[in-house]
């Protein structure tokens, strides 16, 4: 073995023994665990010493020292009533104490001595309307705060938060964001987006962390969501929902369909059974069936096996006229969790959340030949065990085995040697009939895709004293990524014939489905110190890839395949280690009032299904000047995408129930993935994906949060954002290199850059009676690319011109009804409630409108699509009940 290859190879023996030691020594359910400190003191303001503090109905509890300090650690998040009780003394218990997830919640008492014995004295606790102590924007979201607003899903509350555009977060491209359901990641390797829907039925506690964030996140650059699920129960509790629902259309003219009201478009049941099984153990068994039907249809005037004479313009339908939703849905999904808390200090849990789904995306082209169009069918599960294990009164680990997986199909027939392929062909329209939809045949892209990923997780925390806790620990992620075709089908002439011929694994030309095996680890530690007068949060993060592939080792001979040019082999793939610091401060400048400053480097590999799709430099064999394209080659070689984030902010409780949030932000974007044109030694040229795209970010955030207007709370986000880049997609300057124009590399506004975004919402709360919502979502126009005439080449400098601004506004409303032992509800949802049809959508390049084009000739397909617009009105009516 070469020099090179033992320090290579001995340089991963360490990285991975160094991650793989961490994550056994670190584990401590992160993500889902926080801690609760304060002083106790009595009526003379003196600290008292050996105070039982304890949370009611748990085993966590803690005493006060000597300066009447007390921490309870390793709290689920949660809502709790906090006990207080020492002899001599009143007892006090503070209810509606609330937790949340890797945070601090500060909670001082007084008590009163009292020689003889007491009625117990009862307060509810009082969260500030801004938590001084948090050194990043980030928003914690509780089970009732998620259920008093008009989402269903875990989707829906992410994209109603400060920053968040359509999933990016403040600025960044789509795939930036890790998503954890209870500490543990459960993105996708192929596209680093979540392999699950979460429904609010399963959430207790929902994270959305939109700046910087600690160093025990990594794999990605722009954000963290954290869904903390429910637990089981001590006793037995059943609850369920179940809601019924359509499209209510205004001006069907304009939006180009029928407006009659379909009850049935939608349709949800959910069913969550919790208790005790055994002694000291819980469960949660929670399962949800979900239906949905577009509101566009189509009419099956024709099938696939139809023949119509496409040169005299006849057509011959076969079809029975049904008329059918474009688009359908249904899917199952739910989770199951067993705890068990039998040994000493010790919690065991196994869970499970899963979906699986049978879908077909609207296609209107197909509207009159529905069954050519694919469907996608979906399997996805993310289960493992947790075991949480208190070492002392100040220290505790968690350890995370996972297995997530994921399995995706896109196509009409499983089979590509099924029959129906032959009988029926390509999919076909007549230019000169209803726009060239589809009268006959099938879609004949297939595509699979499934990744298998197998990862443990650990942490340590320590806490050193009353204010500094340490915490260290690693991950490691071993994932096997498959995607392709499987199974190509192509028209070629065979014998004189034109014949549907089936290309099944046939590299480099049909590749097929193949697989990949990376490996993905980091170890980390931080520290946090919490003094009255200052908050730190100071960590390091190792970051180490390994994507286990090989490259051409001369870029200029890629197949090895050009005569007299110096020889070029198959060389592995280098490892990558990246180091990177994150530091946040915050400290109080008077009493209701706190700035922070953060500051990270964030690294990320780019997403598995990118980087080694058309990675067989084979291709390349016959690569010649002048030659055909073969596409944007992939490279498993790539370097990590890196952003520096920078944030400052100002935080203010004007009164008990009124807060103000500014935070100020920057992004420094780098690394990202984009392409290069490598000349060969035959003066050819190909592209392939390399780190030379770039970008940046500024804005800032407002937050303005009233609690209590009389009966009314009020809550407002808005933010202003400007992001740039060269570049919004890895392909981009390949595709306008292709279209004759110019590929240098120049800054431009992201396809997603939203200069402004305001969320308000107006709710109503009368406890155990009823509760109302309204959510108001405004936002200034997308870019979009300005042309002048009709035809190919004639836009303008990209993204110069700006779309229209669009308002949505959803609804909700909802009374409690008690019947005997069960509590119900009846609630009643409205989504666009204005029934507006445009909301950052499709505008013709030639008005900057989603209404009229300037050549409605050449726009003609484009301006009889319906689908072109927003989602119409949408009304749901539903029950809840528990028991």
């Amino acid at each position: 073995m070469s020099c090179r290859g033992v320090v290579r190879r001995a340089t991963d023996c360490c990285l991975l023994l160094l991650a793989l030691l961490g994550v056994i020594a670190e584990s401590a359910d992160a993500g889902t665990t926080g801690k609760i400190t304060g002083r106790v003191i009595n009526d003379k303001k003196e600290p008292v010493l050996a105070v039982t503090c304890f949370l009611e109905g748990t085993r966590f509890g803690a005493y006060t020292n000597e300066q009447g300090q007390y921490t309870i650690l390793n709290v689920p998040a949660g809502t709790y009533t906090l006990r207080f009780q020492r002899v001599g003394y009143t007892v006090k218990a503070i209810q509606g104490v609330r937790v949340s997830s890797d945070q601090t919640t500060t909670q001082d008492v007084v008590i009163t001595e009292s020689a003889i014995q007491m009625q117990e004295v009862v307060v509810t606790a009082e969260r500030p309307p801004v938590e001084l102590g948090v050194t990043s924007s980030q928003v914690s979201l509780t089970e009732k705060e998620i259920q008093s607003l008009p989402v269903q899903e875990l989707s829906d509350v992410v994209n109603l938060q400060a920053g968040v555009v359509d999933g990016h977060f403040r600025g960044g491209r789509k795939d930036e964001v890790q998503y954890q359901v209870d500490g543990v990641t459960v993105n996708n390797a192929y596209d680093n987006s979540s392999s699950l829907r979460l429904d609010r039925s399963l959430l207790q506690e929902v994270q959305v962390i939109s700046g910087t964030f600690d160093a025990e996140y990594g794999q990605a650059m722009s954000g963290v969501v954290n869904a903390v699920l429910k637990q089981g129960t001590e006793k037995f509790h059943l609850e369920g929902e179940g809601y019924l629902g359509g499209f209510l259309l205004s001006d069907s003219d304009v939006r180009l369909v029928a407006d009659e009201f379909q009850p049935d478009n939608l349709a949800s049941l959910q069913l969550t059974l919790t208790g005790p099984v055994l002694k000291n153990t819980v469960f949660l068994l929670s399962g949800r069936y979900y239906h949905f039907e577009d509101y566009v249809q189509g009419s099956r005037l024709f099938v696939p096996t139809d023949s119509s004479d496409f040169e005299n313009g006849i057509q011959y339908p076969t079809g029975d006229g049904e008329a059918v939703s474009l688009g359908y849905a249904d899917e199952f999904g739910g989770a199951a969790k067993l705890t068990n808390t039998s040994l000493h200090n010790t919690r065991l849990n196994y869970q499970a959340v899963w979906n699986a789904s049978d879908s077909k995306r609207t296609n209107y082209a197909y509207r009159l030949n529905p069954d050519g169009a694919p469907t996608q069918q979906t399997f996805s599960i993310s289960h493992g065990l947790d075991w949480n294990q208190i070492l002392s009164k100040t220290t505790y680990f968690d350890l995370s085995l996972r297995q997530n997986y994921f399995d995706y199909h896109d196509y009409v027939y499983e089979d590509v040697f099924d029959s129906r392929y032959d009988a029926a062909g390509p999919a076909r329209g007549d230019p000169g009939f209803e726009d060239g939809a589809f009268i006959q045949g099938v879609e004949l892209n297939r595509f699979t895709q499934k990744t298998n990923m197998f990862l443990v997780k650990g942490s340590v925390v320590n806490q050193v004293n009353p204010i500094v806790q340490f915490k260290a620990g690693a991950e490691a992620q071993f994932p096997a990524v498959s995607f392709g075709s499987p199974g190509t089908l192509v028209y070629t002439i065979v014998d004189g014939v034109q014949t549907l011929v089936r290309h099944v694994n046939e590299p480099p030309d049909y590749p097929g489905v193949k697989t990949y095996h990376p490996v993905i680890a980091a170890t980390f530690a931080q520290a946090v110190v919490e003094k009255p007068t200052l908050t730190l949060r100071g960590g390091l993060r190792l970051d180490y890839f390994d994507a286990r592939s090989t490259v051409p080792s001369d870029p200029a001979n890629p197949a090895n395949s050009i005569d007299g040019a110096p020889p070029s082999e198959q060389v592995p793939t280098s490892t990558k280690v990246k180091l990177a610091p994150r530091l946040g401060i915050a400290f109080p400048i008077e009493k209701k009032a706190a700035v922070h400053f953060a500051y990270g480097h964030f690294y990320q590999y780019p997403a598995i299904g990118i980087i080694f799709n058309n990675s067989d430099y084979a291709v390349l064999s016959e690569l010649q000047s002048g030659g055909v394209s073969y596409g944007v080659l992939g490279n498993p070689d790539v370097e990590p995408e890196k952003t520096i984030q920078y944030e400052m902010g100002y935080k203010h409780a004007l009164n008990a129930n009124l807060g103000v949030d500014l935070t100020v932000f920057y992004k420094d974007i780098r690394n990202l993935l984009g392409v290069e044109f490598v000349q060969t030694y035959n003066d050819a040229e190909y592209a392939r994906l390399t780190n030379v795209d770039f970008g940046d970010a500024v804005g800032f955030t407002l937050a303005i949060d009233h609690r209590k207007l009389g009966p009314v709370a009020v809550a407002l986000d808005y933010t202003w954002m400007e992001a740039l880049g060269n570049s919004s997609d890895p392909r981009e300057t390949a595709t306008r290199a292709e279209a004759g124009e110019d590929p240098r590399p120049r800054l431009a506004y992201f396809n997603w850059d939203q200069r402004h975004k305001l969320d308000f919402t107006v709710s109503m709360v009368r406890q155990d009676d009823y509760s109302a919502s309204i959510v108001l979502r405004a936002a200034s126009g997308q870019p979009y690319t300005p042309v002048l005439e009709a035809g190919f080449g004639n836009g303008q400098e990209p993204n110069s011109g700006r779309k229209p601004s669009g308002l949505v506004i959803d609804m909700r409303g909802e009374k409690t009804v008690r019947v005997k032992n069960t509590n119900m509800s009846v609630y009643a949802r409205v989504y666009n409630l204005l029934d507006s049809k445009f909301f950052n959508g499709l505008v013709f390049n030639s008005t900057g409108s989603p209404y009229y084009s300037r050549f409605p000739e050449a726009d003609e397909v484009t301006l009889n699509d319906p689908t072109r617009f927003y989602a119409p009105r949408r009304i749901e009516l539903g029950i809840t009940f528990g028991m």
